[in-house]
């Protein structure tokens, strides 16, 4: 009998890790001062109070953003207002571009993945969200839906941050 039932205990520990790992969202082993470093130039999370301006974004099935070209200014912190437009799921990831390579690597390794990071946004078919940002210096900062094969088939954009 306790033999079973350590076998049975042992069969479920890669089910819970599993499970643990996806609640709340996901951290590519990055601490976080690591993650600022890696975040840099492209902003932070910003406060709904100080939103200048809401910009609308849709996503489609044709894979792509529009618009998928935004301009902004330094120090602007804008809403994203985002709708899912299509029968599939999408999600608007902002970062820099070796960033985003990098974690839509991460998402074909493990396609179920669940986002759950301040510059992130995953919506099902038909849904809208928003995202706050602010945008802190000037330069490009770059957007893409990581779903496995989406940011391939070009479903990417570019928020340019005049001075």
């Amino acid at each position: 009998m306790k033999t079973t039932l350590s076998v049975l205990m042992l069969s479920l520990l890669p089910g819970l890790a599993l499970a643990a790992g996806e609640h709340g969202g996901h951290h590519d082993g990055h601490n976080a001062a690591a993650m600022q470093q890696h975040m840099s130039g492209v902003g932070r999370p910003g406060q709904p109070a100080e939103v200048s301006r809401t910009i609308a974004v849709t996503m489609s099935d044709d894979m792509r953003f529009t618009p998928s070209a935004i301009e902004v200014k330094a120090g602007e912190t804008v809403r994203f207002f985002v709708k899912n437009a299509g029968k599939l799921n999408h999600e608007l990831v902002l970062g820099n571009l070796a960033m985003l390579q990098e974690h839509a690597e991460m998402m074909r390794e493990m396609p179920h993945m669940q986002h759950a990071e301040p510059n992130m946004l995953s919506l099902k078919p038909g849904q809208k969200g928003g995202l706050v940002w602010h945008f802190d210096q000037a330069g490009t900062v770059d957007f893409a839906c990581l779903i496995p094969g989406h940011m391939e088939a070009g479903m990417t954009g570019q928020v340019k941050v005049a001075q």
